[in-house]
């Protein structure tokens, strides 16, 4: 999110979490400096700031000044970072990217110091691709850690999401495929995306 009626608007939505990408090289980047007006007095959901492998004192400066709930970390930032990070009191979801050769015992090394996983699509670039991946893959998941589900969802996955009995789940993250633009989303669409999976999740 990036534009100030859209989240405005957004935030009338039964939803629980507002992404912020601090990420310089992202088409939906938000100037930090803009942020702080957007988001004065929100409280009604979580405000998740996302990095990629930025510095450890970047992210706790970010972290103070705009009061977010929680950090994810979509880079290749390591367990000992997520610690690091932990141990100063912050909350972590750590993303990770998804395919055929994705080793998902690689997250058990981060289940001590994250609150949530994020699986994503993996990708040349950083997230944001507006690709699936084989949701078949997540019977691979052994860990119990409550995760995120992303990668290219749009309204028309409603039912499958639905179909799933994975109770790990604990948010479906949506992006590329409900937005007019990058960080412009597109709220009537979004309104009924939730209506129709709300129910399970």
């Amino acid at each position: 999110m990036k534009d100030k009626k859209n989240i405005s608007d957004l935030l009338k939505l039964n939803i629980d979490f507002m992404g912020f990408i601090f990420y310089p090289k992202s088409k939906r980047y938000i100037v930090p400096e803009n942020l702080q007006a957007y988001i004065s007095g929100i409280s009604s959901i979580k405000k998740v700031g996302v990095f990629v492998n930025e510095s450890e004192k970047n992210i706790i400066k970010l972290n103070q000044e705009y009061q977010l709930d929680y950090i994810q970390l979509h880079g290749s930032e390591t367990p000992e970072l997520c610690t690091s990070l932990k141990n100063k009191g912050l909350k972590i979801i750590k993303a990770f990217q998804v395919n055929e050769a994705f080793n998902f015992n690689i997250c058990d090394t981060y289940t001590n110091v994250c609150d949530y996983f994020l699986f994503d699509t993996k990708s040349i670039q950083y997230g944001g691709s507006g690709l699936q991946f084989d949701w078949e893959l997540l019977k691979n998941y052994k860990n119990n850690k409550p995760y995120f589900l992303s990668g290219g969802i749009s309204i028309s996955d409603a039912e499958n999401i639905k179909k799933i009995s994975d109770k790990r789940i604990a948010a479906i993250d949506i992006n590329s495929k409900f937005e007019n633009e990058y960080g412009l989303k597109k709220i009537e669409v979004i309104d009924e995306f939730i209506n129709n999976t709300r129910i399970n999740y």
